[in-house]
């Protein structure tokens, strides 16, 4: 099930998303920063309500966001959790009037499986210079930008 994570999600969301930053495929995400955005947030939850996957969608414009920090227990990989969880996010700025969603990845694939196409990070000037000037990976980020149009 997908629902919107709430403020008692953060210490869970945050080990799920630090557990694959530890190995180096995301970026960590301190609790504070998780508090500051948890209105973002969408969690994929078991049948206990125990979180099993998180996606956020960041605005960043009248007509883009930013698909971001989507992450899965290893046991619900390849099982539908991911794309749940993007369609659920992407949904949620729809509704707001977004027209266009792009996420920097390193499973290119899997976006591209749900529509979304290989871009140049260039055509991202508002994502580099909000956030990617502050992570530790700039200028030399190895990650792919997709994009979608959700018309």
């Amino acid at each position: 099930m997908i629902r919107k994570a709430n403020l008692n999600d953060a210490k869970k969301i945050q080990k799920l998303i630090n557990s694959y930053a530890d190995n180096k495929v995301m970026l960590p995400r301190s609790l504070n920063h998780l508090y500051e955005h948890i209105r973002e947030f969408m969690v994929y939850v078991d049948d206990n309500d125990e979180i099993k996957g998180c996606c956020a969608a960041h605005i960043f414009w009248n007509d883009l966001a930013e698909i971001k920090a989507l992450a899965v227990d290893k046991d619900y990989l390849k099982k539908g959790a991911g794309k749940q969880l993007v369609e659920a996010c992407i949904q949620d700025v729809k509704s707001l009037g977004i027209k266009k969603v792009f996420a920097l990845t390193y499973v290119d694939k899997f976006f591209s499986k749900i529509g979304f196409n290989q871009i140049n990070r260039d055509n991202l000037p508002q994502k580099i210079w909000q956030e990617c000037i502050h992570c530790p990976k700039f200028p030399e980020c190895d990650e792919i930008a997709v994009i979608k149009n959700i018309e």
